[in-house]
C-alpha cells in the first residue's frame, strides 16, 4: 500500500509539510503502508523547464510516477491570494499533461495552511474543484490549519476524521478509522458515532 504526500511548502521548517506528515501518519496508522513525501520546492525549476520543453526531467518524472502509482494522496498547499499556490497548481498541470489519467479514481485528501482562518474556504472553492476536474475521489473532510490552530483544540480531530476517510477509501486499517458498531445498531466513522436516521426520527416523535 502506497501513500504519497505532495507538499507545496516553501520554508524550512514548513507548517505545510508538518500538516502533510501528520495526515499521512494518521492515515497509515500502525500498518506497513509505504509513505513518500514529494516536496515541490525541490522540483520548482524542473516544473518550469517542463512547461517550456514539454518533457519532465528525471526527478520530476519520478514524482509523476510516484503519484500515479500511489493508492492514495495527501495534497497540501499554503494559501496565496485566497487560493492554492502557483507551484502547487503548476505541478498538477504538468502532471495532467504527462498523464491525464494519473489521478482518475484515486483517493485524495486535500489540505491547506494559512495565516488566518478567513482563507479556510480555499478547500471547497479551489482545491476540491481542481481535483474533481482531475477525476480524483476527494475525501469528504478537508483540513485547513491557520496559524492559531497549531496546538489548539480542534485540529487533531479534523486530522483524525479526514485521515480515517482516506484510509477507508484506500482499504487501510487505521486507528483513525474505527469499525463496527454497538448493539443498538450504531456505527462509528472517523471517530464519530453515527446513529441511523430512523432512530433519530423516532426520538423526535411525541410519546404518550
Amino acid at each position: 500500500m502506497k501513500l504519497v504526500v505532495v507538499s507545496a511548502g516553501l520554508s524550512v521548517p514548513s507548517s505545510t509539510r508538518l500538516l502533510g506528515d501528520r495526515l499521512a501518519a494518521a492515515a497509515a496508522g500502525p500498518t506497513s503502508a509505504e509513505v513518500r513525501v514529494i516536496e515541490l520546492r525541490d522540483l520548482a525549476v524542473a516544473i518550469a523547464h517542463n512547461f517550456t520543453s514539454g518533457f519532465p526531467e528525471r526527478a520530476l518524472a519520478d514524482a509523476f510516477d510516484a503519484v500515479a502509482a500511489a493508492d492514495g494522496l495527501v495534497v497540501v498547499t499554503p494559501v496565496f491570494s485566497a487560493s492554492y499556490s502557483g507551484l502547487f497548481k503548476s505541478f498538477f498541470d504538468t502532471l495532467s499533461v504527462h498523464d491525464e489519467e494519473a489521478l482518475a479514481g484515486k483517493p485524495v485528501l486535500i489540505a491547506a495552511t494559512g495565516g488566518t482562518a478567513r482563507h479556510s474556504l480555499v478547500l471547497d472553492h479551489a482545491l476540491r474543484p481542481l481535483f474533481a476536474h482531475l477525476k480524483a475521489v476527494v475525501v469528504p473532510t478537508g483540513v485547513y490549519a491557520a496559524s492559531e490552530d497549531w496546538g489548539a483544540e480542534g485540529l487533531d480531530g479534523r486530522i483524525t476524521r479526514a485521515a480515517g476517510e482516506l484510509a477507508a477509501l484506500m482499504g487501510v486499517p487505521s486507528p483513525a478509522r474505527p469499525t463496527g458498531g454497538d448493539a443498538a445498531g450504531e456505527e462509528t466513522a472517523g471517530g464519530l458515532t453515527v446513529v441511523p436516521f430512523e432512530e433519530q426520527l423516532a426520538a423526535l416523535r411525541p410519546t404518550g
